[in-house]
C-alpha cells in the first residue's frame, strides 16, 4: 500500500476522515457483503472492490502513469536511485519500530543499523550503503504487526487512490500514517512536496510492472488481488506461512 493519500495535509485531519471511512466500511461490511457459488470467501465485496478498481485504474491511466512515465524519462537514473534510497531510509525507521513491537531482534537491529549506516554514509540516505554491507531491510507497516499478533485480514478491501488493502491493514493505516516521518513534516509545503515525488516515484518503479501486468492477465483484479494477498501473507510470516484455510488467512 502508498503511505497515505497525497492531498492529506494535517494529520488530525486524516484521522478524522479515516475515521469516516472506517465507519462507512464496516457497515458495508456487515450490511452489503455478497454471495454466489463463485465467490472468493476472502473477498466478499468483489462487486464493490471492483470499482473501485476501475475508477483507479482510471485515475491512474488519466493522471499517475503519464506523470510517472514522464519523471521516469526525464530524471536520471542516478537521481531516482537517491529519491528511492532517502524515502526507503525513512521507511526503515518505521520497520524498526514495528520489528520491535513483533519482538523480531534481529530484524529490529538490521533496521536500526541500516538507518544509522545510510544516514551517516549515504548523505542522509541517498545512497544505500547498508545494502551494499549485505544489512538485511526487513520492511514492516503496523498491519505486519496486527498480523504477528495473531489478528485476521479481514475480507480484502480495494481503497480509493491507495488500491490493495485488507480491513485489518486498512484500520492500521492511521497508525501507519502517524509513524510516516514525511507526514509529519510541519512545513506543510514542503511535506506535500514530499509526498507526491514519493507518490510519482513509487509509481514510476511500477511502470515495468504494470505494463508485463497488462499484457498477461486475462483479469487483471483477480491477478493483483491474489499476488497481494500471497505477498502480504508471506511478508508477515517471514516467508514461511503456515498451511490455513483460505477464507481464515491472517
Amino acid at each position: 500500500m502508498m503511505p497515505g493519500p497525497v492531498w492529506h495535509a494535517q494529520s488530525g485531519g486524516r484521522a478524522a476522515r479515516f475515521a469516516g471511512v472506517a465507519v462507512a466500511l464496516v457497515s458495508v461490511l456487515l450490511t452489503g457483503c455478497a454471495s454466489g457459488p463463485n465467490r472468493d470467501p476472502r473477498d466478499p465485496l468483489e462487486p464493490f472492490n471492483r470499482g473501485v478498481y476501475r475508477f483507479n485504474t482510471a485515475i491512474d491511466e488519466a493522471v499517475l502513469k503519464p506523470v510517472a512515465s514522464t519523471y521516469r524519462d526525464v530524471t536520471p537514473v542516478r537521481v531516482r536511485q537517491g529519491i528511492g534510497n532517502f524515502f526507503g531510509n525513512l521507511e526503515d525507521v518505521w520497520s524498526f519500530v514495528n520489528n520491535v513491537l513483533q519482538f523480531k531482534g534481529q530484524a529490529a537491529l538490521d533496521s536500526l543499523r541500516r538507518v544509522g549506516v545510510n544516514t551517516v554514509l549515504g548523505w542522509g540516505g541517498v545512497f544505500d550503503v547498508a545494502t551494499e554491507m549485505d544489512i538485511e531491510k526487513h520492511t514492516k507497516d503496523f498491519g505486519h504487526t496486527l498480523g504477528s499478533w495473531g489478528i485476521g485480514s479481514g475480507p480484502y478491501l480495494v481503497l480509493p487512490l491507495l488500491g490493495s488493502s485488507t480491513l485489518r491493514d486498512t484500520l492500521a493505516l492511521p497508525v501507519d500514517w502517524k509513524g510516516d516521518l514525511v507526514a509529519e513534516v510541519g512545513h506543510v509545503p514542503t511535506r506535500n512536496t514530499a509526498t507526491v515525488v514519493r507518490a510519482i516515484d513509487t509509481r514510476s518503479d511500477l511502470l515495468k510492472a504494470s505494463t508485463m501486468l497488462e499484457e498477461a492477465a486475462l483479469d487483471q483484479y483477480t491477478f493483483i488481488r491474489e499476488a497481494f494477498l500471497q505477498r502480504r501473507r508471506s511478508v508477515i510470516f517471514d516467508g514461511n506461512p503456515p498451511d490455513e484455510d483460505r477464507a481464515d488467512t491472517p
